[in-house]
């Protein structure tokens, strides 16, 4: 597990994969891997990002890694599963290019059997509102990085109220907290993906 923590840590993909697989065949479950290593490893390097000790390209190396990691698990992890637990449409808002936590939430939803519609970045509220439509979705999920975005959520969920759409709207990103999502009408609030699946399963009563 030590190497799986190094190789999404450090950024090497094909050692990501290599090292899932013998966590696996050693009878770790889907589950443990993720908890136990790829989020703790996706956590230290944004610390270390945030300290400046290690920049965006690494962040970017990291991500690819883990989502090569997520790629072998999220199969197993749906496998079985007849229907889905609701559809979440999700996105980073408009004016904001930065998706690697975006990117974690979508896949870490998605392998606990959500229907994941990924809109990407610098997402309008027309865009939301008009994926929600389209794949009659149970939640949006907007993301925000920067202190200069996370006001237009505001205006997206005014928007998705007023659109008359039945669909519950979680909040998240860095420079966000539980009472600036009250204070915008969200329905939920999550400071990183693991909080994130338990929050879009209680949205959706299960």
């Amino acid at each position: 597990m030590d190497n799986l923590y190094n190789a999404i840590f450090k950024g090497l993909a094909p050692v990501a994969k290599t090292s899932v697989q013998e966590a696996l065949d050693s009878g770790k479950t889907p589950q443990e891997i993720i908890d136990d290593s790829m989020i703790p490893a996706m956590e230290a390097i944004g610390r270390e990002f945030e300290a400046g000790r290690v920049f965006v390209p690494n962040l970017l190396l990291s991500a690819r890694a883990m989502k090569g990691a997520l790629d072998i698990l999220k199969p197993l992890m749906m496998a079985g599963q007849t229907t889905t637990l609701g559809t979440v449409v999700i996105g980073t808002v408009k004016g904001d290019l930065h998706d690697i936590g975006k990117n974690l939430v979508a896949s870490m939803l998605e392998g606990r059997g959500f229907k994941v519609i990924n809109l990407g970045t610098d997402v309008s509220k027309e865009r939301f509102i008009e994926a929600a439509k389209e794949n009659e979705a149970d939640i949006i999920c907007l993301s925000a990085l920067l202190t200069t975005t996370m006001d237009y959520m505001k205006d997206i969920v005014d928007a998705v109220r007023e659109s008359g759409l039945n669909v519950k709207i979680m909040v998240g990103g860095a420079p966000l907290t539980s009472d600036f999502a009250s204070g915008i009408g969200a329905d939920g609030y999550s400071s990183n993906a693991n909080e994130a699946v338990a929050v879009a399963k209680q949205l959706v009563a299960v």
